[in-house]
């Protein structure tokens, strides 16, 4: 499951509240919460990260990073790191590259969120292309999901060059 309309239906047949709001293609973060008219915290950004042999989607603010020093504490593991691009394609095929939506209990994955994002009211994310997101309360999501919660997530003015090597060296092996 991954396309938009696909999402559509899953979220209509559990009788989820939602909205789909179509926009311009944006490809950041940030840029996708310009194109929806709403602020970077609102953002729910979706990442995959390889923890020991288990794929997780780790889902923090538009405005944050992901720690890797977070991330290996709250699930108690010493390897973690962020998956390749090659494995987005092979794991998300109907979805545009980076453009998946944080529903990883419909792809089989456990579903890891940064506790900042918990505490919001609504959110919004991509779904599976980047001109199409959805808006919906993050009690909603939380329903559907039942996702984990910890802190896992820096602001960018505390994410330090340790911090920052372990999305350099991701990016690397994708060259």
């Amino acid at each position: 499951m991954a396309r938009t309309h696909d999402l559509i239906k899953y979220l209509t047949a559990n009788n989820a509240s939602f909205r789909l709001l179509r926009h311009a293609p944006a490809f950041s973060a940030h840029d996708v919460a310009q194109a929806t008219h709403v602020p970077d915290t609102a953002l729910a950004k979706t990442l995959l990260v390889k923890a020991g042999n288990v794929y997780w989607m780790a889902v923090v603010r538009g405005d944050q990073r992901l720690s890797q020093h977070r991330l290996k504490r709250a699930l108690e593991v010493h390897h973690a790191h962020l998956a390749h691009e090659e494995d987005l394609d092979l794991l998300f095929p109907d979805c545009e590259i980076g453009a998946m939506p944080p529903f990883g209990n419909l792809y089989g994955f456990p579903v890891l969120v940064d506790k900042g994002l918990a505490e919001d009211d609504e959110i919004v994310f991509n779904a599976c292309t980047h001109s199409d997101s959805i808006r919906m309360k993050f009690a909603e999501y939380e329903r559907l999901v039942h996702p984990m919660i910890a802190e896992i997530a820096l602001p960018e003015s505390e994410f330090d060059e340790d911090e920052a090597s372990w999305e350099r060296s991701a990016d690397d092996k994708l060259s």
